[in-house]
């Protein structure tokens, strides 16, 4: 694999002008090597690099909502996958770009690139946990590129649920969907169809989540929260 060069710099200010206006960050890289299995770009050819693309906080919050705002459809069933397609899907072929999203096949491994692109790890709700932004983030899409990209995110840090004594998003939980460490979403989905759960976490947002000490300062906005909240499926 070769060094990352001037034109792959070049492309990395390019992504992140156009990503700007929208709320939305280029989140890391990953460099493929040969014996990788690499995503696949457009032409069928492997890639060698991903730009992971995603949210920070509320960052996203104005721009979706103004978006959604001006349709009739209020965008649709899915309206911020849609809306992250509209946005991303043009800077993709502004920059020679293949664009992959985690709501569509074949499944690309979001959770292996971001872990291996800024050092991520899970926390026990399952949402890999940033150490500045810690729960309040997420990847909204990818590019594949032709070429070899030179680092792009934050780098690896250390786990911040390892030093974690309280571990508050475990007793948090009305549910005790965290009992065991990890998140089970039986109770979780049972509790958000109770009269508590639908005043509770539903209406405001997942209680285990907020009690999260690291990044609160990214905390969703209140509409937020209840847009995320009202898209789960119960």
């Amino acid at each position: 694999m070769t060094a990352p060069s001037a034109s792959a710099d070049k492309t990395i200010e390019t992504i992140r002008a156009a990503l700007k206006p929208h709320g939305l960050f280029l989140r890391g890289t990953v460099n493929f090597t040969t014996a990788e299995a690499a995503p696949l770009l457009a032409d069928g050819r492997s890639a060698a690099s991903v730009v992971l693309i995603g949210h920070i906080g509320g960052s996203l919050w104005q721009p979706f909502d103004a978006w959604r705002g001006s349709r009739a459809d209020r965008g649709g069933k899915d309206p911020l996958d849609t809306w992250s397609k509209a946005v991303i899907q043009p800077i993709a072929e502004t920059c020679h770009a293949t664009a992959y999203f985690p709501s569509d096949p074949p499944w690309q491994p979001f959770q292996q690139w971001a872990m291996r692109a800024e050092g991520l790890k899970p926390s026990p709700l399952g949402i890999l946990i940033h150490p500045r932004f810690g729960l309040w983030h997420g990847y909204r899409g990818a590019f594949g590129l032709d070429i070899p990209l030179g680092e792009a995110g934050e780098g690896a840090a250390a786990h911040p649920c390892d030093g974690c004594r309280e571990k508050p998003c475990i007793s948090a939980c009305p549910a005790d969907a965290l009992a065991s460490g990890r998140f089970d979403v039986a109770p979780c989905r049972r509790h958000l169809g109770t009269v508590v759960g639908s005043a509770g976490c539903l209406a405001n947002g997942c209680l285990s989540r907020d009690a999260c000490p690291v990044g609160i300062d990214y905390r969703y906005p209140p509409e937020q929260l209840r847009f995320h909240m009202a898209a789960l499926e119960l």
